[in-house]
């Protein structure tokens, strides 16, 4: 049965799953990012989540509630929680400087493999969908990787507003 999933599998499924890979990997090495792109991908991967959700389960307040909830649970948890060692900014280039991480690759292959098992298990058995404990595990399991996308974004927006009390390069704690 995985390999008949795997092999219906439209190709244009891995091709995103190969740029995926290779955006996770990407920041597994430091790397500089501007402003514009800590604020961008946060809410593509926000807005994959939530297409993800409404496309499997309907945009129906009983599945958005939860992914709401989900969401903004991590982000109340998370956005407090310090940045990494050595993650700089420099308001004069509005760049950030950061060490590489696993996290963010971690994160994304997540996301993709929540989308990939519920459009496999809705395929297989279309009934799914409308079980409520189906959607509402997955609208949270959605949701939640959204709050963690968007209180990294958060954390890092903090640390640039920080430059307006401190004219130099400020080095997160």
């Amino acid at each position: 049965m995985l390999n008949q999933i795997v092999t219906n599998t439209p190709r244009w499924v891995w091709l995103l799953l190969a740029a995926l890979l290779w955006l996770g990997l990407s920041q597994a090495l430091p790397r500089t990012a501007s402003l514009k792109r800590i604020t961008v991908m946060p809410l593509a991967m926000t807005g994959l989540s939530l297409f993800g959700t409404v496309t499997a389960f309907g945009a129906e307040p009983q599945v958005l509630l939860p992914w709401f909830g989900a969401a903004s649970l991590m982000v109340l948890l998370l956005t407090p929680r310090s940045l990494s060692e050595g993650t700089r900014y420099d308001p004069e280039t509005r760049r950030f400087n950061m060490p590489g991480s696993w996290v963010p690759l971690l994160l994304i292959m997540g996301l993709f493999a929540i989308k990939y098992v519920v459009g496999a298990a809705a395929a297989i058995q279309p009934a799914l969908a409308r079980e409520t404990g189906f959607s509402l595990g997955f609208a949270m399991l959605y949701g939640g990787f959204s709050g963690v996308f968007l209180a990294r974004a958060a954390q890092l927006w903090r640390l640039a507003l920080q430059w307006e009390s401190s004219p130099r390069t400020i080095v997160a704690q």
